[in-house]
């Protein structure tokens, strides 16, 4: 199910046992914009370091009781490698987190989850392919943060186009479909949505997004509102007016 990242702020995180607290943030990688860790906001606990959470910890997202269920305790959350909550996310982190839970690391393999395009669960597979996959990583990759990134400037080939307000979540894969790009500053009052497979670079340093798109084939997209379902129609309507292949026919032939 696609749902927009600043909807899913402020979330409470239920473990088996008791719950944690709410979601702060999340950290996606810049190489394939899937969210790798979400941001827990403790209170009182665990406040002298990050608390982060990978999808595969999550088993349910109720939205009705704005919650999202943990399938870890909080003794395994409090055992983990800990992270300051002033240093960024390294490699060497990561290698130890998940092999302290015992999950496939997501970065060696040729999708975006690894050996899948997807968060594989299978318990028994985790085991043997964390313990045997060959070291198979394409590419250096970077966290960033949602929160962060939020009120980059976007531009098209031929000028400004406004920023990113927000971006589209899928709950399932947790990739980046969108992002939602408010135009005020171009085109009164109008949201569109940009994927972020139509990018042609980032500039990190000064906080720009360049999409290889001409403002022109921008305006005339499918009209996105805060209140409109992203229906799988809608999608194929947006991908068709880019002349761009959906990414679920691409999923559907790797699954």
């Amino acid at each position: 199910m696609l749902t927009k990242i600043k909807a899913l702020n402020g979330y409470k995180l239920d473990t088996l046992d008791g719950e944690i607290g709410k979601v702060k943030d999340f950290y996606f990688d810049d190489r394939y914009w899937t969210i790798r860790y979400l941001v827990v906001e403790t209170g009182s606990w665990l406040m002298s370091r990050q608390v982060l959470l990978s999808p595969y910890a999550l088993i349910d997202i109720d939205k009705a009781d704005r919650t999202i269920a943990v399938e870890l305790t909080n003794h395994q959350i409090e055992q983990s490698p800990s992270l300051d909550t002033d240093k960024p996310v390294s490699r060497q982190w990561e290698q130890d987190y998940y092999g302290y839970f015992n999950w496939p690391v997501y970065w060696n393999g040729p999708y975006s989850w690894g050996t899948y395009p997807y968060v594989d669960r299978n318990r028994s597979e985790a085991e043997e392919f964390t313990a045997t996959a060959p070291g198979t990583q394409k590419a250096d990759h970077h966290l960033r943060s949602t929160e962060a990134v939020s009120g980059y400037n976007i531009h098209a080939l031929d000028g400004d186009i406004g920023h990113v307000e927000d971006f589209i979540l899928d709950d399932e894969t947790w990739a980046i479909r969108y992002f939602v790009v408010n135009t005020s500053n171009w085109w009164s009052g109008k949201k569109v949505l940009v994927a972020p497979q139509w990018i042609e670079r980032v500039s990190w340093l000064d906080a720009k997004i360049f999409a290889n798109l001409s403002r022109e084939t921008i305006k005339e997209s499918p009209v996105y509102t805060d209140e409109a379902l992203l229906t799988r129609d809608y999608e194929i309507a947006l991908h068709g007016h880019y002349n761009r292949q959906g990414y679920w026919i691409d999923e559907l032939a790797n699954s």
